[in-house]
């Protein structure tokens, strides 16, 4: 008898709702996708498509809640209708503000390019934005998953009995969790700190490669052959590493040639001067040839050279390397190394010498 008597009420509510839901949704979604197409604007010209699923939960969670402030559904299906609406709300709310702090972030960040040659500013932003939206998305999570939880009666009073036995718990979980704690704020502190930022060149583990992925418990390296090399952030913090773009990308490269005694080191001084200003890969700033070493057989010879930034860098000494041992090829061969030995023959009038020799 109540369902027959609440049953044209019922039906209201349902065709009037719906009616409600469809106008708002194409209204706010109207608007939003005007404002979008506005390039002043701060919207994105996306930002109604992205947030067209939220939108629609939020709407119907707001029906929902509406009709059990009105009284138009039955006792039993109230409460369970009335917690449907609020685990909507809770769930459009959170995709929501994820939604937003992308978008904002991605404003933030669209005025620095990374791919500029000079980019340590940019790499810096980019660095701290992503490991923070992070940080800030899982606490939206945690914190929405939280109050949903806390939307069960049930739940709540199961929490309540918990409370007592809290702090034993929590010591366990403590050391259970310690590590997993400490590469998280590992994460953390690399986005304040900064040691490593997105696209640095790094030597890690013998590996050379450019950063290209931070989270909050682990770095992607790229290595240069294509392979990954996956380092929890705590390496980063407790480890010693070399960075080669922690202040700037520009890096010296040097190239080391053993030679005969009978070079002659300033015509070789100048074939490398000839050579780096034929190079687009030289940046102009440093030219030195220098003998950095003399041993029983060979003379170390040095050419230090500056570039761009470190992947230049290996071209120009691979380029330098190789047109320096052509040159001495074609010009002085009896310059390369060679082995000496010295034959002598025995001085049979002196019995002692003949035994050393």
């Amino acid at each position: 008898m109540n369902f027959i008597a609440i049953a044209p009420g019922l039906i209201r509510y349902i065709i009037f709702g719906a009616l409600g839901l469809i106008i708002t949704f194409a209204v706010v979604f109207f608007v939003l996708n005007k404002i979008g197409k506005n390039p002043k604007n701060i919207l994105p010209v996306n930002f109604a498509h992205r947030i067209k699923v939220p939108l629609i939960l939020f709407i119907i969670a707001l029906v929902l809640r509406i009709g059990v402030s009105s009284n138009i559904f039955a006792e039993p299906q109230l409460s369970i209708i009335g917690h449907i609406g609020t685990l909507l709300f809770i769930i459009s709310i959170t995709w929501f503000l994820i939604i937003v702090l992308r978008v904002t972030k991605t404003r933030l960040i669209r005025k620095y390019d990374i791919t500029a040659s000079d980019n340590l500013n940019a790499r810096r932003v980019y660095t701290q934005f992503n490991i923070l939206e992070r940080v800030a998305v899982f606490i939206i999570i945690v914190l929405a998953i939280g109050i949903a939880l806390m939307s069960f009666e049930s739940i709540r009073a199961v929490g309540a009995s918990v409370l007592a036995s809290a702090g034993i718990a929590g010591i366990i979980i403590g050391f259970s969790a310690q590590k997993a704690l400490g590469t998280l704020l590992a994460g953390i502190q690399i986005a304040i700190t900064q040691p490593i930022r997105l696209d640095d060149v790094l030597i890690v583990e013998g590996e050379w490669g450019r950063v290209e992925e931070i989270t909050l418990t682990y770095v992607v390296i790229s290595i240069w052959d294509k392979r990954r090399l996956v380092v929890p952030t705590t390496y980063f913090i407790e480890k010693p590493f070399q960075n080669w773009t922690r202040s700037t990308a520009e890096i010296l490269g040097t190239v080391f040639i053993y030679t005969d005694f009978r070079v002659p080191i300033d015509k070789l001084r100048e074939e490398l001067t000839r050579l780096l200003e034929g190079s687009d890969l030289w940046d102009g700033k440093v030219n030195v040839l220098q003998v950095t070493d003399a041993k029983a057989d060979v003379m170390e010879i040095r050419a230090l050279m500056s570039s761009a930034d470190s992947s230049i860098s290996w071209d120009l000494r691979v380029y330098v390397r190789e047109k320096l041992i052509e040159y001495l090829q074609k010009n002085y061969p009896e310059s390369l190394p060679r082995t000496r030995v010295s034959l002598a023959e025995p001085n049979t009038a002196n019995p002692k010498d003949a035994a050393i020799e």
